[in-house]
């Protein structure tokens, strides 16, 4: 009897665990547990009214925030590169907006051709000091592309080194890497891993209440850890000036 592989881009909810983990110059270790959303970009999931307050998917949270839809803004950027999907699909990770709030460090979009061919994902980088950044990427079959930094993140890293994104279509599991390489050891790697459930009421429910206010506690979280950092005597690095602006690669 033969198993069939498990289907992947599937819309769903992945109650995940994220890991970050410095290497140098301090050794640290941040982890915390969430949940995310894996959508349709033309059909962004329609809840029961009591339960809307816990899932909002706005244009405005992403890329320059005036356009009409999410969908608009991405091929915005996208055509600014020269791409165009010609109406494919298009499968988003993203925190949803819970309770009037918002924080996504990353966002991903696996963008498809007609055909259903994958043309490219684009990762979406928010920082704690309300900008945001897209890079667009062309994976290998493994799901691996490299791209160099180019945005203020992490206030303890020079915007500089390169990152390695190993990004493949979530299914029954989500498993992303991000790894940063600098010169020497690399000084940062980020894990995002999980299992898919359902996109119902009910589970969403029980994501709700067990992680309430899950997108402020991952910002507060990024930010407690920061402190810690920061009292560890690990020097802050000068924030440049920025403006909402992609990259390519």
């Amino acid at each position: 009897m033969t198993t069939r592989p498990p289907s992947t881009g599937r819309p769903g909810l992945y109650p995940c665990e994220t890991v970050h983990v410095r290497t140098g110059p301090i050794r640290h270790t941040l982890c915390h547990r969430t949940y995310m959303w894996l959508v349709d970009l033309d059909r962004l999931p329609e809840l029961p009214r009591p339960l809307r307050p816990f899932a909002g998917f706005r244009a405005r949270d992403h890329f320059t925030g005036d356009a009409p839809t999410l969908r608009a803004g991405l091929e915005r950027f996208l055509a600014a590169h020269g791409v165009d999907l010609e109406g494919g699909r298009v499968v988003m990770l993203t925190h949803a907006r819970v309770l009037g709030y918002v924080f996504n460090p990353l966002t991903l979009y696996w963008c498809h051709g007609p055909d259903g061919t994958p043309r490219c994902v684009v990762a979406e980088v928010h920082n704690t000091y309300g900008e945001r950044h897209a890079y667009l990427l062309h994976p290998d079959e493994a799901g691996v592309a490299h791209v160099d930094k180019d945005f203020y993140v992490s206030p303890f890293f020079p915007v500089d080194g390169t990152y390695r994104m190993r990004l493949p279509l979530p299914g029954d599991r989500l498993d992303l890497t991000v790894r940063l390489d600098r010169p020497g050891a690399p000084p940062f790697t980020a894990t995002v891993r999980g299992t898919r459930r359902e996109p119902t009421g009910a589970v969403l429910l029980r994501l709700a209440l067990r992680h309430p206010l899950s997108t402020l506690a991952v910002s507060a979280d990024i930010r407690r850890h920061g402190i810690r950092l920061y009292l560890r005597g690990l020097p802050v690095q000068p924030r440049p000036d920025h403006r909402t602006t992609e990259k390519a690669t």
